[in-house]
């Protein structure tokens, strides 16, 4: 299974829209990008750029932070996990 990375839409239009655009067309990843209205922390989304890896909260100081931030958790995940994710 891909490694599953979600926004949310009001996240998004502050701070990640660069970070989902970079995941979707980078080559080297093979990830499902999924962005929704509101995945609930409303407080970390208006302070914050962050994401859902794979359903854990992944948040960092700027955009490009947070992009090498998500790609860690992604790598991290594979190794623990293989590439048959559990989830």
């Amino acid at each position: 299974m891909k490694p599953l990375v979600e926004f949310c839409a009001s996240n998004a239009s502050s701070y990640t829209q660069s970070v989902i655009e970079a995941l979707e067309q980078d080559p080297d990843l093979d990830v499902d990008v999924v962005e929704y209205g509101c995945l609930g922390h409303c407080g970390e989304c208006y302070m914050v750029p962050y994401a859902l890896v794979n359903g854990d909260f992944v948040s960092a100081a700027t955009a490009d932070e947070l992009l090498e931030k998500i790609k860690a958790k992604i790598r991290e995940d594979e190794e623990s996990f293989g590439k048959d994710l559990p989830f």
